[in-house]
């Protein structure tokens, strides 16, 4: 909920959610074998016109450039909500990334799930006050099981696991695909859907990361 900074003085939301899946992907990459599965972990409040998003207050991603991500600065017009555009912006850069390492490596599968809406993992910690932890804790997982088959963006540890590893495990050579929280196709906003923007996240946040040092230069 509230902005953070690491060492490098680059948001924690950011680095997190993208900077470092992004690393360990490119990383791993020449290391995979022909026709293995990648599945990056988005979420749909990156979509500004996602409604149920739009009701929680985000605003959906608020991207100007990996650099300024990496700062914590995001486009006007965002969330009230401290945190919110940090989070929106990351996953919105990881569904891009997905998307564009899926057309950039043909031999690989890249594919990206929304997860849903997981109330009883606790993530929200200690941004949340005591009365909150307790419902997470007790009331919440008792009531989610019951309200999904009302509310489609609720969803389970468990359910999402099951979802996650079907995609990870499939054999019919899908590549470039956002899944939902059951598994089935879906859209995501306009913005991720255009290969120019994908491909200006990866650009960039190739260029972030190569200015980090490494350990030989450090020394």
């Amino acid at each position: 909920m509230r902005a953070t900074k690491n060492a490098l003085g680059w948001d924690m939301t950011f680095a997190t959610n993208h900077l470092g899946p992004f690393a360990l992907t490119e990383a791993l990459m020449p290391h995979l074998p022909d026709g293995a599965n990648v599945v990056f972990v988005a979420s749909a409040v990156e979509d500004p016109e996602r409604k149920p998003a739009v009701a929680a207050g985000f605003r959906g991603g608020r991207y100007i450039s990996a650099e300024a991500s990496a700062r914590g600065e995001w486009k006007l017009g965002g969330s009230a909500n401290p945190g919110f555009d940090a989070y929106a912006t990351s996953k919105q850069c990881t569904l891009a990334t997905a998307r564009a390492f899926a057309r950039e490596t043909p031999r690989l599968h890249f594919n990206a799930v929304e997860p849903g809406f997981n109330p009883t993992t606790g993530l929200g910690g200690s941004d949340v006050g005591a009365s909150v932890r307790f419902l997470q804790t007790y009331i919440v997982p008792l009531l989610v099981p019951l309200l999904m088959p009302f509310i489609k963006i609720l969803s389970t540890p468990k359910r999402a696991a099951r979802v996650i590893t079907k995609i990870l495990i499939d054999t019919s050579g899908q590549t470039g695909v956002y899944y939902d929280e059951r598994g089935q196709p879906m859209q995501g906003s306009a913005l991720v859907r255009d290969p120019k923007f994908g491909d200006r996240v990866v650009a960039e946040t190739r260029a972030l990361l190569s200015t980090i040092p490494t350990s030989q230069e450090e020394r």
